[in-house]
């Protein structure tokens, strides 16, 4: 795992967002493996950018988002699906058709969970993985467990992760307990994996990258991938 310190969400934006154009140049159809949350949005800022100068094209660029909460419908204003169209998705020329979050309103999530399996595999896996890291060290939605997960899963949020997330919804009851998350070996088999994290989180992404490999801290598992590059704001 490689570290790199950045100032400022700024240069976190630009350097992250760099790395993922680079991959995209390489590759125009690239799958990109796209995270939420507040750390990836100066990401995607500079991948807007990148496109309204011309310099990147996403028409033949598909994605797939790690995660969707179970309960919220898609134009939820905090769904995953509504967070990815107005952060990058709006901005871009890409085809809609070709970004994948999971369905939320599923009526069997583990029907759903298949389907989004299905999915992953017919894109041939993801190129480049785009993660933030929770307090707890979760990736995706994949919480600290016995065992790390393999492929897409309904799981039932932390207490810790519900408390983090609650500030995006008018009343802590509002926020969702559970949610649909593509597994860690699906993160795992990703060809590249970028992650960011804000100073806060400093602690965590210590222990995940010096600490023991454990399920307890779901993001320390990354130390066994090839390729992963790992920003964090400095203080």
């Amino acid at each position: 795992m490689k570290l790199i310190i950045v100032r400022n969400k700024e240069e976190l934006g630009a350097r992250a967002g760099g790395m993922i154009a680079e991959a995209i140049n390489a590759k125009p159809d690239i799958a990109l493996g796209l995270a939420t949350g507040s750390t990836p949005i100066p990401v995607y800022r500079e991948l807007i950018r990148l496109y309204e100068k011309g310099e990147l094209d996403f028409s033949r660029v598909r994605t797939v988002n790690l995660d969707e909460y179970i309960g919220l419908p898609a134009n939820h204003p905090q769904s995953y699906r509504c967070f990815m169209d107005k952060n990058l998705f709006d901005h871009i020329n890409i085809d809609k058709s070709n970004t994948y979050v999971p369905d939320g309103m599923a009526q069997n999530p583990v029907a759903e969970c298949a389907r989004y399996d299905a999915v992953i595999d017919r894109l041939g896996g993801v190129g480049l993985q785009l993660l933030g890291i929770g307090p707890n060290g979760h990736i995706g939605f994949n919480e600290p467990a016995d065992a790390f997960s393999e492929r897409t899963l309904a799981v039932r949020l932390a207490e810790a992760t519900i408390t983090a997330n609650a500030r995006f919804f008018d009343k802590p009851a509002d926020v969702p307990e559970r949610a649909i998350s593509m597994g860690v070996g699906d993160i795992m088999n990703a060809k590249k994996i970028v992650l960011v994290a804000g100073p806060e989180k400093r602690e965590i992404v210590d222990m995940a990258m010096n600490g023991a490999v454990t399920p307890n801290i779901p993001a320390s598992v990354l130390q066994n991938h090839r390729d992963v590059t790992v920003f964090i704001i400095r203080e």
